[in-house]
């Protein structure tokens, strides 16, 4: 159920633009209050695995995305790099997040990342929607650079809030999409 509501979101999002007077299609898609959601849920799940000390400490430490953004850096890129970045991101945060969870045997926490697992699917739904180039590191055979790696499941959570509120933020705010919305 958990998992259905980012689905739902998206459900959601596809069924505003079928509402008459709108003025332009992608704007639900551009609404942040969705990508909010998936925040707060990112950030309850980090309180969730903050109170979990010895079992939600990894064997392994697992590769996350750098979370902080160098603006100056960030400008510099056009939508293209950064779609590939934030991309990259959401694609090594589902492989660490997939991970904790074949390590850790409490189902409540599993529902914590089942549901953030959803959100990433439904955050590469709002991007193909935006018609930004899709991009995933395992079918590129590329490498993914700027990353960063974590111990404990919370501090996975930490770089996934922080990824969700930076570089996910700025991506879908400043798409060329939203910015033609907003005109």
């Amino acid at each position: 159920m958990l998992r259905s509501f980012g689905l739902f979101t998206v459900l959601l999002m596809v069924l505003e633009w079928t509402s008459p007077g709108l003025p332009s299609p992608l704007w639900p898609i551009c609404d942040l209050r969705a990508l909010d959601h998936f925040i707060k849920k990112a950030q309850e799940a980090e309180s969730a695995m903050r109170s979990c000390k010895e079992e939600c400490s990894l064997a392994e430490p697992l590769t996350v995305p750098q979370p902080s953004v160098d603006f100056n850096a960030w400008r510099k890129k056009n939508a293209q790099q950064q779609a590939q970045e934030v991309q990259s991101g959401l694609w090594l945060l589902s492989q660490a997040l997939r991970s904790l969870k074949s390590s850790l045997s409490n189902t409540t926490l599993h529902s914590h990342i089942d549901n953030n697992l959803g959100n990433i699917i439904s955050i590469g739904q709002v991007l193909r929607s935006l018609g930004l180039p899709e991009y995933s590191p395992s079918e590129a055979g590329a490498t993914v650079q700027d990353t960063w790696r974590v111990s404990s499941a919370s501090a996975l959570f930490q770089v996934h809030f922080n990824f969700l509120r930076g570089k996910v933020r700025l991506l879908i705010s400043h798409a060329p999409a939203c910015q033609q919305a907003i005109s």
